[in-house]
């Protein structure tokens, strides 16, 4: 009988796996949100698998709920959220550490998850830096007012301070919450002027200004308008918004009609999202091809 010999089975080759991440966004009323599809269609370019979830808290209990959020996303190998209203203050305590932005500013929208330790960081404010050195180049800000200090509004103001801003006021509907944003801006750049006020200090505010900031809910496709006298805008005043649905609002139209340089929102909104990649990731994220996606979808609507 002759024996063949057969050939040894080869040892299977396993095909290199990308790297895969879960994500998600916490706050309150987010189901349109756009951070999802940023996130993810930038995961697909890239190569890496990616997948971004939504988490409002609307359904699951309401802010009650964060810790309870937190610790879910922690037992099921979640790579980092994003945090928006009402949870920026709320969720700080609950985390391990924070960034020194973070820290400084008291508000949180992007959270690392590695392992079991959650670290708090604030790319809002990096965000709107970009916008406006995208927006307005070397342009000297000069004497800027801002309309709005809840929310957003103090990552705002710290980035415009830190753009170079030479005076700032802050104005908001209830003074208090203004004046206490402007203590904080004061403590953090000292030897600046900074003033706050309520709504009857619009009028003096802007017409002294050389660039307004708008960072309130107004003119967004919920809160149609303009958070002030349309008569106030004027060609030499930059005007810089924090909304970005709809991309052009009643306010960035009306600055555009006389002739005033506009800085739109979407640079906000990317720029955040490039950040916050970036952290959940350790990836750099294409800023541009985000930009061009995210005016893709807002065209669509």
């Amino acid at each position: 009988m002759t024996l063949v010999a057969h050939p040894a089975p080869s040892a299977r080759i396993e095909a290199p796996t990308a790297p895969s991440f879960l994500c998600g966004l916490i706050g309150s009323g987010i189901a349109r949100s756009l951070t999802p599809t940023l996130h993810e269609t930038e995961g697909r370019a890239q190569g890496v698998g990616y997948v971004y979830r939504i988490l409002d808290i609307d359904s699951r209990g309401g802010l009650e709920a964060l810790p309870r959020i937190l610790g879910a996303a922690v037992e099921f190998g979640f790579d980092g959220l994003n945090v928006t209203h009402p949870c920026k203050q709320a969720v700080m305590p609950l985390l391990d550490d924070l960034s020194a932005d973070a820290r400084m500013l008291g508000a949180v929208n992007t959270v690392k998850i590695d392992g079991d330790r959650l670290t708090g960081h604030n790319t809002d404010w990096t965000g709107f830096s970009r916008n406006l050195e995208i927006g307005l180049g070397d342009t000297p800000l000069g004497g800027v007012v801002q309309l709005g200090a809840g929310g957003a509004g103090a990552a705002v103001a710290y980035a415009t301070m830190k753009r170079g801003a030479e005076t700032f006021t802050v104005i908001d509907a209830d003074p208090t919450r203004s004046a206490a944003l402007a203590d904080r801006l004061r403590s953090q750049f000292p030897g600046r002027t900074v003033a706050s006020g309520g709504l009857t200090d619009v009028s003096d505010a802007v017409r002294s200004a050389n660039g307004l900031v708008h960072a309130t809910p107004i003119g967004m496709a919920a809160h149609p308008g303009i958070a002030l006298d349309a008569e106030l805008l004027r060609p030499d005043l930059w005007v810089a918004d924090v909304v970005y649905r709809p991309t052009e609002t009643e306010l960035l139209r009306r600055a555009r009609a006389v002739g005033a340089r506009t800085v739109s929102g979407v640079g906000m909104t990317v720029g955040q999202a490039v950040d916050s990649f970036r952290i959940f990731t350790g990836r750099d994220a294409d800023e541009a091809r985000m930009t061009a996606h995210m005016k893709r979808i807002l065209a669509a609507e």
